[in-house]
């Protein structure tokens, strides 16, 4: 008796331990899971500042912190357009106003420098959520390797423009809905917060409602009509996602705005970025989406249908418009991550957390906090000596600096005939452009079209055309602007100016 009383003690004793200990497993784990984001997080940090330079080389770099300068300065988001001379007057809105906002804060403070760390910021905080959303189902190493990879492959869209600071939200956004789906329960409406936050940041926050309507429908395939109430609170949930985005300072107008490239936009196909993708000059996007292909053909990976769904509309976007490949890139590792780990067990997290700790895992569980604020320490030493020391400034190639210089030591002045990458340039030093890159919204009706052709074959009379049109006093060019042999020829015309990357004509009086 005594000795069956002491194996039932020892039995009830197991039993309450058992918890206890898949508790501090657990615990050890998510430990663990932190390191490794905060480890990724400053990885990528380090990597992009070495790679800084490449932040600041787009036309668009200048004209979005001047924007943010105004706003700034006037306390006021423009209705019409301030910054050109063929579209002065016409309506145009500020739709990014706080990333331009956040643009101009960083270059009033650290100069271009700030402008190139709230950029590298905004790419580590995307990365370290990406780790952590994609460790929620995956082993923390393997969501570490798929973490680096994928910022590796979104790194040709990395650039100081409003557009960055939608990535953090965009992946926070799709893992708390497809998660919620995945659970079967409502999202939580504080996530509402994040969708307001990126209608004020960002035009692409109409994705977000794509992204809703597809995580409904994963949770509609689930659950089906069983769940009445929680049915009804995802249809709550979308109403109120369109609502809060109008909660910016144009209300549903920034709504209307973001439908004006898919609506046949004349710029798309005359702008590279909106180009369709081309696997000659993008190897690097070409390889990645036939290492996912063929990984899935390989492996047997089979998808729900709903997941399936959201693949072909994203890659359908990352075929079509180069400039949305990083949706693709991003955001199919964030869907499939559970499907992964429900098909493969040695790859999930949930086998991870029952499996003996290795001698440097335990020691990381140990020392997770220490670990953890050398981490951070290291990342604001990192942030510290960069907007110190660092020298990054806009590309020669989008400045025109010297050219600018001359223009102003001798006073040019009257309209001004400008390439298109000049545009953003001409706008931060307060000259009025004939053309820049807000064409989502200006330049339209035929106009950019013709503005590109002027540079064919039968291009002269559409610039003579113009010239006349607009009253235009002088003509700033790229060096190699197919428009120079024209000025050339143009009477009365002469070459005023020329470095290797600009060139200056000038019409005499």
């Amino acid at each position: 008796m005594p000795a069956t009383q002491s194996l039932l003690k020892h039995s009830d004793e197991t039993g309450a331990q058992a918890p206890l200990m898949q508790r501090s497993m657990e615990g050890d784990a998510q430990r663990i899971r932190l390191v490794f984001c905060l480890a990724a997080a400053l990885f990528i940090t380090l990597m992009l500042c070495a790679y800084a330079k490449a932040l600041l080389q787009d036309p668009d770099n200048w004209w979005q912190v001047k924007v943010g300068l105004d706003l700034l300065a006037s306390h006021a988001v423009p209705t019409v357009d301030p910054y050109s001379y063929t579209f002065a007057g016409q309506p145009w809105i500020a739709k990014e106003w706080l990333g331009q906002v956040i643009l101009a804060g960083a270059y009033t403070t650290f100069g271009w420098a700030g402008v190139a760390f709230v950029t590298i910021f905004a790419v580590s905080m995307t990365m370290f959520f990406l780790a952590w959303v994609l460790s929620a189902s995956l082993k923390p190493i393997i969501a570490l390797a798929l973490t680096i990879a994928v910022t590796m492959a979104v790194a040709p869209v990395y650039n100081a423009r409003p557009l960055i600071f939608s990535f953090p939200i965009i992946v926070l956004w799709t893992g708390l809905l497809f998660r919620a789906a995945q659970d079967q329960r409502s999202p939580s409406f504080w996530a509402l917060g994040l969708i307001m936050l990126w209608a004020n940041l960002h035009g692409t926050f109409t994705f977000g409602f794509i992204i809703a309507a597809f995580a409904g429908l994963d949770y509609l395939t689930r659950a089906r009509f069983s769940q009445p109430r929680v049915l009804a609170g995802w249809i709550a949930f979308g109403v109120l996602s369109v609502l809060v985005t109008m909660i910016n300072p144009y209300g549903y107008k920034a709504i209307l705005a973001t439908f004006t490239v898919a609506s046949g936009n004349e710029a798309v196909s005359l702008i590279t970025e909106w180009r369709p993708f081309d696997a000659r000059s993008d190897i690097g996007g070409e390889i990645s989406l036939l290492l996912v292909i063929a990984a899935v053909l390989i492996s047997g990976f089979r998808m729900r249908w709903t997941h399936a769904a959201f693949f072909v509309f994203t890659l359908h976007l990352f075929l079509s418009y180069s400039r949305f490949q990083y949706l693709w890139l991003l955001l199919v590792p964030v869907v499939l991550a559970v499907d992964v780990a429900a098909q493969f067990p040695a790859l999930s997290m949930r086998r991870w957390v029952t499996e003996p700790r290795e001698r440097i895992e335990k020691a990381i569980a140990a020392h997770a906090h220490a670990i953890g604020g050398c981490l951070v320490a290291c990342w604001l030493a990192v942030a510290a000596l960069f907007i110190t020391y660092s020298t990054v400034a806009p590309s020669d190639k989008t400045s025109a600096s010297g050219a600018l210089a001359y223009a102003k030591q001798h006073a040019l002045s009257g309209n001004l005939l400008n390439a298109y990458d000049f545009g953003g340039s001409l706008i931060f030093h307060g000259i009025k452009t004939y053309i820049d890159g807000r064409t989502d919204q200006l330049f339209l009706g035929g106009f950019a079209k013709a503005s590109f052709q002027m540079g064919s074959s039968a291009g002269k009379p559409i610039l003579e055309e113009q010239i006349a049109k607009h009253d235009i006093r002088w003509a700033l060019l790229t060096a190699d602007d197919d428009r120079l042999p024209f000025f050339k020829e143009l009477p009365g015309w002469r070459q005023a100016y020329a470095d290797e990357f600009a060139v200056i004509y000038v019409k005499d009086r």
